[in-house]
């Protein structure tokens, strides 16, 4: 499915962003702030402070817009049952045997 921006990290719905994700950006849909922990590439729950960067304080609540500096928006695609962040195998295997191109 073609993605037309930047995803909402909470309903999955196309917020039409497709550069830089401000900090007062929300979710027409759903009006989730989109330049949160939620919404990052390096957030995780599984690392210290939900984080994969080494970062010295945690933001306190994930779902609200902040001034993180390491802020990265998370691509994400469409797929059944919502979203995931992970690419398509297909495009894992194109992107491989590219590194072997001549």
């Amino acid at each position: 499915m073609a993605n037309d921006g930047l995803l909402c990290w909470s309903c999955g719905k196309p917020t039409g962003i497709v550069d830089k994700v401000l900090r007062n950006d929300t979710c027409t849909e759903c009006m989730a702030d989109l330049r949160c922990c939620r919404g990052c590439r390096y957030f995780d729950p599984t690392r210290r402070f939900h984080c994969r960067e080494n970062i010295e304080h945690p933001q306190k609540n994930k779902e609200k817009s902040n001034f993180c500096d390491l802020f990265q928006k998370r691509d994400v695609m469409k797929v059944a049952g919502g979203v995931s962040s992970q690419k398509p195998k297909q495009d894992a295997k194109k992107s491989f045997d590219d590194l072997f191109k001549d």
